[in-house]
Formats: structure tokens, C-alpha cells, sequence
């Protein structure tokens, strides 16, 4: 993703208006970067999630299917609602995974440049078909970098004011050199760095600030001393100060199967986001 954005990937499940939102804000990367961009519907099939249904001679697993068929039928009602958009908009392709969404949406994902996914609604009345670890798994799992939305919707725009959160770790320096197809095109790019030690000398240039330069993109730095805890709530409220319409941040999380072990503040993120994060693992 050094020079600009080749290939999309948008998940797609059961949560018709965050599926509208993807798709839309997927498109409109997809037309300003010349990207290719694909959908994988991707949810826990029925006999996965109530495996018992199928094994007594009930109409449960009927009940189940039908409900299932007509999930995936409003899915592809959005997508084909999408696809004919007006506007000169690049085409986009339909794809169902088969079997444990997960891994095959990581798989697919491989051959991407950008994900596309939706933060996990835990008030959903009937939830969106995807386990709720859904982003969170594809993250780590893939290593690949992926925009979130929040399942609130934020308006149309993305990019515009972007804010970085810089940290000197793998995780940070592979998000700020995803998102820099989109940086290029921000009106206003803000980078925030915490100091670990009181004494630190803030008047010291960033080894980021000359990379980001070097692609000639010019950020406004926000430096202090790491607080002591909430960083989390502090990073969301400053990106609401700055009126920012994109956060950039590496996503710090270890584990496999299920197991994810979350660093405090991508919990905290991925709990509580009031705008659009372009994450890498």
C-alpha cells in the first residue's frame, strides 16, 4: 500500500445498514484510488451456531435454514442496491463464504490491499450473523490493514482530518505507512505521541515526522507525557477536539482460536470509536 490502494475488501453479513455504510465508503476509496473492490459475505452458518437443531426431528432446523436464506437475500439486496449506484462508481463483485467466517474471510483478505469492517454492535437485536470478535479476529489473525467503521453512522466523510497515533512499535510504523495513500489526499494530517519518561525532550524531532515529510506530507505534532491510564478515552477525545474524521493506530493484540489478549487501548477503541480507525496488527 506504499503508493496507493490496488485492492478492497468489504465484509458483508446480517447488519443491513452497516452494510450499506461499508459498501458505500468502500466504493468511494475504491473510485478515488482506482482500487478493485470485492464483498465476501462472510456469517456463522446455522448448523455451526445451533448444531443441536439439526439433530432432532423438529422443524428447528427448517426454521433455520429458511432464516438463513433470507438473510443472505437482504445482504445481497444491499449489495446489488450498491453495485448499480449512479455515479460512475467502480463495479464490485459478490462472494459467500463457505464454513467458520473468520478464516475465510482472512484468506481472502491476503490477496488484498484494505479490509473494510464494522465495529461489533453489542445492543443489536439479533446481532449481524458474524461472532462478535469478528474484527478483532480478522485483525490479528490477517495482518493486514483494515478500516473499521463504527456501527454509529459518522457522515460521509473520511480522510478529510486525520489524526495518527504515533507509537515507536511494528504495529504503529505499519499503520502510518498503510494509510499514507490516504494521507496524501487529507486536508489536515494531526500525529499524537505520548513520551513514556517525565523528563523526556519533546523539542527532539520524531524519526515519523521526517517519514511523513519524506512522502510529503506535512502533520501537525501533539506531544506530552503519556498518562498514567485512559489513554484510550483521551486518544478518542482529542481526535473529537481536532474534529477528525479518521484515526490511524496500530492494533496491539496477541493470541489465536479465539483467545485474543487486546492491549488496553485497542480494547478501548474498538469498544468505544466515534469515527472511522484504519488499524494494522
Amino acid at each position: 500500500m506504499s503508493k496507493d490502494l490496488t485492492s478492497i475488501l468489504v465484509h458483508l453479513d446480517d447488519d443491513a445498514d452497516g452494510c450499506a455504510r461499508r459498501l458505500h465508503t468502500a466504493q468511494r476509496l475504491a473510485a478515488a484510488h482506482g482500487a478493485r473492490l470485492d464483498t465476501l459475505y462472510a456469517v456463522t452458518p446455522s448448523v455451526l451456531q445451533n448444531p443441536y437443531a439439526f439433530t432432532v426431528e423438529t422443524g428447528a432446523a427448517s426454521l433455520l435454514i429458511g432464516a438463513e436464506v433470507a438473510q443472505r437475500e437482504r445482504a445481497r439486496n444491499v449489495f446489488e442496491q450498491a453495485r448499480t449506484r449512479a455515479g460512475g462508481l467502480p463495479e464490485v463483485s459478490w462472494h459467500e463464504a463457505r464454513g467458520e467466517p473468520v478464516g475465510a474471510f482472512v484468506r481472502r483478505g491476503w490477496a488484498s490491499d484494505l479490509l473494510v469492517l464494522g465495529q461489533h454492535d453489542p445492543d443489536a437485536a439479533g446481532g449481524s450473523g458474524a461472532p462478535p470478535d469478528f474484527a478483532t479476529s480478522v485483525l490479528v489473525d490477517s495482518g493486514k490493514p483494515a478500516l473499521v467503521l463504527p456501527y454509529v453512522d459518522t457522515g460521509a466523510v473520511l480522510g478529510d482530518t486525520v489524526l495518527v497515533a504515533w507509537k515507536p512499535t511494528r504495529e504503529s510504523a505499519r499503520a502510518v505507512t498503510a494509510a499514507l495513500p490516504l494521507l496524501r489526499r487529507a486536508r489536515q494530517v494531526h500525529l499524537i505521541a505520548w513520551d513514556e519518561a517525565e523528563d523526556s525532550d519533546t523539542r527532539t524531532p520524531l524519526e515519523i515526522e521526517a517519514f511523513l515529510q519524506h512522502h510529503d506530507i506535512t502533520a501537525t505534532l501533539h506531544r506530552g507525557v503519556r498518562p498514567s491510564g485512559g489513554l484510550g478515552e483521551l486518544l478518542l477525545s482529542q481526535a473529537a477536539d481536532l474534529q477528525a474524521d479518521l484515526l490511524v493506530m496500530g492494533c496491539y493484540g496477541h493470541g489465536r482460536a479465539r483467545e485474543w489478549v487486546l492491549g488496553g487501548v485497542t480494547r478501548t477503541v474498538l469498544r468505544s470509536m466515534t469515527l472511522p480507525v484504519l488499524m494494522v496488527h
